[in-house]
């Protein structure tokens, strides 16, 4: 790690008054449980990163170039390696990233801390990140679980379900997520008959719905991955007829769900994060213009992120992450003149003008407590062998 500091030193300096090229990391799970998600993530942090250099109004007309980078989504190692030669070899200035939990927490105190980095997650969402030790260096354009855990509650309760079971992918996200539905259902009166874990990667669950069906509950709660061991449980409940309603959190809910579930799982339901705000519907338009899916889950959140970093950087007036740390927050909530998707050129200008602005984008943008996304989630529904969305949260 010594060599590291040192090789990065030359990296994190204060930004010239001159153009420059300035090069962002996005550290997805372009491999493992969450595949299928993080090409539409990259597109949209991408898409955000062209909308600045095409303006020309960044630190003196400078361009902003992705660095694409993979971490397993659960794979720390593949994370550390990722962050570290994101910083070293590339040089990057700011990440976008990590995808889930517990490799966005090796990347933040392994590399990001010691060097300096800025890191905005946009899917990241477990409660512990909320207190990890990160020298005002990381950000969420995601909730924390703490809040996903209530808006679960709060469906099953205005749905007259009061028992359910539970499994959850056995990692930093599915226990915090577990844990933090668990007490806010319990606490609203209602009963978990089980709350066990699973592991991704398995060719059999029938040990683990067995267990899930002796417990048994009116809905299935499956916190994994659409791609992994939550596709398994949901076959193995569905062949043995052991549930036929199941409640899908974040990590479950995407296109992949949809086409291979949605026939099969008519009635159930959950939720992502999501919004029904005017950014969201701009960022919906932009995105199908850009050929990418931007109601996929996180992708929303990814441009966030991204435009977040830049935007930060022109109130610093720096590239420097030491300097424009401390302006992530300001551009991020009011008071300001309101900045939503294809506005970041109008934004450029007003920092540039000395204007306040207030950075809504795609997910209505409100950051809190430790640099944390409020909340807003869009709750959907199987029915007639589609997804939709019945409301928000």
């Amino acid at each position: 790690m010594k060599r590291l500091l040192l090789a990065s030193a030359a990296v994190l300096v204060a930004g010239s008054a001159a153009a420059e090229d300035i090069k962002l990391g996005i550290s997805l799970g372009f491999t493992g449980p969450l595949e299928s998600l993080s090409p539409d993530m990259a597109a949209a942090a991408e898409m955000a990163m062209k909308e600045v250099s095409d303006s020309g109004l960044l630190l003196d007309g400078s361009t902003v170039m992705p660095v694409r980078g993979d971490t397993g989504c659960i794979d720390a190692a593949l994370a550390t390696a990722t962050a570290e030669r994101f910083i070293t070899s590339d040089g990057v200035k700011g990440i976008v990233g990590g995808m889930c939990s517990g490799e966005t927490g090796a990347q933040l105190s392994n590399v990001a801390v010691p060097n300096g980095m800025v890191m905005i997650s946009p899917s990241a969402t477990s409660p512990g990140l909320s207190t990890t030790e990160d020298n005002g260096l990381f950000f969420r354009t995601a909730p924390s679980d703490a809040r996903q855990g209530q808006v679960m509650a709060d469906i099953l309760n205005d749905r007259g379900i009061s028992t359910v079971a539970v499994t959850y992918t056995n990692n930093d996200y599915g226990k915090g997520l577990a844990d933090a539905f668990q007490q806010a259902f319990e606490a609203s009166g209602g009963t978990v008959t089980i709350n066990a874990a699973h592991e991704d990667g398995k060719a059999d669950y029938s040990a683990e719905v067995a267990a899930l069906d002796a417990a048994g509950g009116d809905v299935l709660v499956v916190a994994g991955y659409v791609d992994q061991g939550g596709a398994g449980i949901i076959n193995g409940a569905l062949d043995t007829g052991s549930f036929d309603i199941f409640m899908f959190p974040d990590g479950m809910v995407s296109e992949t769900l949809e086409a291979n579930f949605a026939d099969r799982t008519e009635g159930s339901f959950g939720q992502q994060p999501g919004t029904d705000s005017e950014g969201g519907n701009m960022f919906v338009e932009l995105g199908n213009a850009a050929g990418f899916e931007p109601t996929n889950a996180f992708a929303p959140e990814s441009y966030d992120a991204a435009a977040l970093i830049m935007l930060a950087m022109a109130k610093a007036g720096s590239s420097d992450p030491g300097v424009y740390k401390d302006h992530v927050m300001d551009v991020a909530n009011a008071p300001g003149e309101q900045i939503f998707p294809g506005e970041l050129a109008k934004a450029l200008e007003l920092i540039a003008a000395g204007t306040e602005i207030d950075y809504v984008g795609a997910s209505a943008v409100e950051l809190i407590g430790p640099g944390e996304s409020a909340g807003n989630y869009r709750e959907i529904e199987m029915r007639g062998g589609e997804m939709i969305t019945v409301g928000y949260r």
